[in-house]
C-alpha cells in the first residue's frame, strides 16, 4: 500500500503564526544563518551533545572496569602476602616488628601498590608505608568481613586517601583468623587508567565528529537545492502569499495529485463544488467523489497531461468552464494537475459586457468617421462658395436622422434605440443599407431585459454585417411585441450559413472564421434561453433570417423543451460569427 502524501487544506482562512516560547526559539546567531548554516550548526550541537553523553557513559564504564581490575590485582597481592609464614607469625604475635614492615614494603614496591598494610586481630597496624603510622588502628571500617574469614574488595577512605582495597584474612595453622592484609591502590590510579582509555578513543570521536559534519553539510546542500534555494522565512512568506492569492481569486482552484486525490481547494472552489460536498469529503479527498466528470476526463487522458483551456464540463447540473494546468511529472502515474474553473454563466456575462463595450467603441468610431466626412463635405462646399448646396446636404442629413428616429419612436428601450442608432452609423461606414422595419415597437416593460435584447440585436446585426463580407447589401431589423412576448428579426442579403457549420450553429466555437470565433451566437442562445425564449435561423426569399422570441416578462418560466434553438437547412454558404 502506498503511503499517503502529506497535504494541506487551504479552504479556511490562514491562522496567524503563534510566537514560539523562548525555550524552543532558535538562538539569535542561528536565526541570522541560512538554512544550510542552521542545519550544520544544529547537527554539530546534537553531535557534540551525543559525544559528550557517550564520553560520560564510556567514562563510567571504564571507571568500573578499572576499579574491578585494580581490585583483583590488590586481592591477588593480599592473598600472596597473607600466606607468607613470616606474616602469619607476625600477625599471630600481634607486636611491632621492623623486619616484618621492611619485608612488606619490599613486596609493595614489587607489586607497584600504593600501600600494603598488615594488621593484627585487634586491627592495629603491624606494617605500613609510613612508619609514623605503625601501631595505630587501621582506617576505613571494612575489616569486619576479613575478621569473619571472608575476602573482600572495597573502596574506602584510609589515612592515605580513597583507595580500592583487596582485604584477605591471615589465618594460622589451625585456621583461626589472627590478622588481616590490606593491599590498596589510590583512586587517582583508577582515573589514570580511565583517562588513558579515553585518550585512545579520542581519534575515533574526532573522526565521527568530522564525518557527521561533512554529512550534515551535504544533506543541507541537497535540501536547499530541493527547496529551490529558499530560506524558511521565504517559504513561509510564499505560503502566506499563496493563501492570500487563492482567497482573492474569484475563480475556483483545486490541486490534484497523481493518484487523483484533491489536495487543495480554495474558497471559491468550495462554493462551486458545494459546501456540503467539501464538508463531507474534507481534503485530501478523491476527485471522483467531488467532481466525477473531471475525474473521468483526466483519468482517461494519456499521461503526461497537456494544458487545456476552456473545457466545458457539468458540475451539479451547471455548465462550468475549466482550465487544466499539468504539474511536474513524477513517475508513470503522472504528477497531477491544477484546475481553475468558473461558472459559464459568469463568463458569458463578462463576455457580453465586453462585447457591448466593444460595440459601443465601434459605434463611436463609426460616428466620428461619418461626422468627419460630413463636416469635410460641408467645409468644402462653403469654401467653394456654394452655401445653398451645403444647406441642402445638411437638411438631407437632418431629414434622414429624423426619419430613422421616427421609425424607432415606438421602441421604448433607450439602450436598444442607442444601439440601433450606432449600428446605422456603422452600416454607413461599411456601405451597407441598414433599415429598421416600419412599425417596430417595444414597450418600456422590456427595459428589465435590455441587456439580453442589446446582446441579441448587437450580435445578430454584427454577424449580418460580416456576412456581407464588405459587399453592398441590406440588413433589416424588425422588432415587435404582442401579448405573448417580443419578437426580433435580423435579416440580411448575404449568402447564408455554410453547410458544414449549420448543424452546430449555436454550439460554442462553431464558426468558419477561424479559432477564437463562434461564441456570439452561443452567448445569445444562453441569454435568451435563460428567459425561456427561442432563437431560430432560416432562409427566406434568398435572405438569411435570425428570429429571437422572448416570452412576456411575467411569463419567463424556464421551459427547456421550448427553448431549443431551431435551425433550418441553409441554401447557400454563409460564415457565422
Amino acid at each position: 500500500m502506498t503511503r499517503p502524501k502529506p497535504t494541506f487544506n487551504l479552504t479556511a482562512a490562514p491562522l496567524p503564526a503563534l510566537p514560539l516560547p523562548a525555550l524552543f526559539r532558535p538562538p539569535a546567531f542561528l536565526r541570522r544563518q541560512g538554512i544550510q548554516g542552521r542545519l550544520v550548526w544544529l547537527h554539530l550541537l546534537v553531535l557534540c551533545a551525543m559525544t559528550a553523553l557517550l564520553v560520560l557513559v564510556q567514562t563510567w564504564q571504564l571507571y568500573g572496569e578499572a576499579r574491578e581490575r585494580i581490585g583483583e590485582r590488590a586481592m591477588t597481592t593480599s592473598r600472596i602476602v597473607s600466606r607468607l609464614p613470616s606474616i602469619v607469625a607476625g600477625a599471630e604475635a600481634g607486636v611491632q616488628n621492623a623486619a616484618l614492615n621492611l619485608q612488606v614494603n619490599e613486596i609493595r614496591a614489587q607489586a607497584e601498590a600504593d600501600f600494603i598494610v598488615v594488621g593484627n586481630r585487634a586491627g592495629i597496624r603491624l606494617a605500613h608505608p609510613l612508619p609514623d603510622r605503625l601501631g595505630q588502628p587501621m582506617e576505613g571500617g571494612d575489616n569486619i568481613e576479613p575478621f569473619a574469614g571472608r575476602e573482600i574488595i572495597s573502596v574506602a577512605r584510609g589515612s592515605l586517601g580513597v583507595s580500592v582495597r583487596g582485604k584477605v584474612p591471615v589465618k594460622n595453622a589451625a585456621g583461626v583468623v589472627v590478622g588481616v592484609v590490606s593491599t590498596g591502590y589510590l583512586m587517582p590510579a583508577a582515573w589514570h587508567l580511565v583517562v588513558g582509555a579515553l585518550v585512545s578513543l579520542a581519534p575515533w570521536f574526532v573522526l565521527a565528529l568530522g564525518l557527521g559534519t561533512a554529512g550534515a553539510m551535504l544533506v543541507a546542500r541537497r535540501l536547499r537545492a530541493d527547496i529551490l534555494n529558499l530560506e524558511p522565512e521565504q517559504i513561509a512568506a510564499l505560503v502566506g502569499q499563496q493563501r492570500a492569492v487563492l482567497a482573492a481569486l474569484r475563480e475556483g482552484v483545486i490541486a490534484v495529485d497523481g493518484q487523483g486525490i484533491v489536495t487543495l481547494v480554495n474558497n471559491r472552489a468550495a462554493e462551486l463544488l458545494g459546501p456540503q460536498s467539501v464538508s463531507q469529503q474534507p481534503t485530501p479527498a478523491p476527485l471522483a467523489a467531488l467532481w466525477p466528470e473531471l475525474a473521468a476526463l483526466t483519468r482517461s487522458a494519456q499521461y503526461p497531461l497537456s494544458r487545456q483551456q476552456n473545457l466545458e464540463l457539468m458540475l451539479k447540473g451547471q455548465p462550468i468552464l475549466v482550465n487544466i494546468e499539468p504539474l511536474g511529472q513524477s513517475g508513470a502515474d503522472g504528477g497531477g494537475f491544477v484546475a481553475g474553473f468558473r461558472d459559464r454563466a459568469e463568463a458569458v456575462a463578462l463576455a457580453d459586457e465586453l462585447t457591448h463595450a466593444r460595440g459601443f467603441v465601434d459605434v463611436l468610431r463609426a460616428q466620428t468617421h461619418e461626422y468627419q466626412n460630413r463636416l469635410h463635405v460641408l467645409s468644402g462646399l462653403l469654401q467653394l462658395g456654394r452655401p445653398a448646396e451645403a444647406l441642402r446636404v445638411l437638411n438631407a442629413e437632418i431629414e434622414q436622422g429624423a426619419q430613422f428616429r421616427q421609425l424607432l419612436r415606438d421602441v421604448q428601450v433607450p439602450r436598444l434605440v442607442a444601439l440601433l442608432a450606432g449600428k446605422r452609423e456603422r452600416a454607413q461606414e461599411l456601405g451597407i443599407d441598414f433599415q429598421v422595419a416600419e412599425g417596430s415597437n417595444l414597450s418600456a416593460l422590456w427595459e428589465r431585459h435590455a441587456d439580453t435584447l442589446v446582446t441579441a440585436v448587437g450580435n445578430l446585426t454584427e454577424n449580418a454585417f460580416e456576412a456581407l463580407a464588405g459587399q453592398p447589401g441590406t440588413v433589416t431589423v424588425l422588432i415587435g411585441e404582442d401579448p405573448e412576448g417580443a419578437q426580433v428579426e435580423v435579416e440580411d442579403s448575404g449568402p447564408g450559413v455554410a453547410a458544414e457549420v449549420a448543424a452546430r450553429l449555436f454550439t460554442r466555437g462553431a464558426s468558419s472564421k477561424g479559432e477564437g470565433r463562434g461564441y456570439g451566437l452561443a452567448g445569445v442562445l444562453g441569454r435568451v434561453q435563460a428567459l425561456g425564449g427561442q432563437v431560430k435561423h432560416t432562409r427566406r426569399g434568398g435572405h438569411t433570417v435570425f428570429q429571437v422570441s422572448l416570452p412576456a416578462p411575467g411569463n419567463t418560466a424556464l421551459v427547456s423543451a421550448a427553448s431549443e434553438p431551431t435551425v433550418s437547412e441553409p441554401s447557400a454558404p454563409r460564415p457565422p460569427a
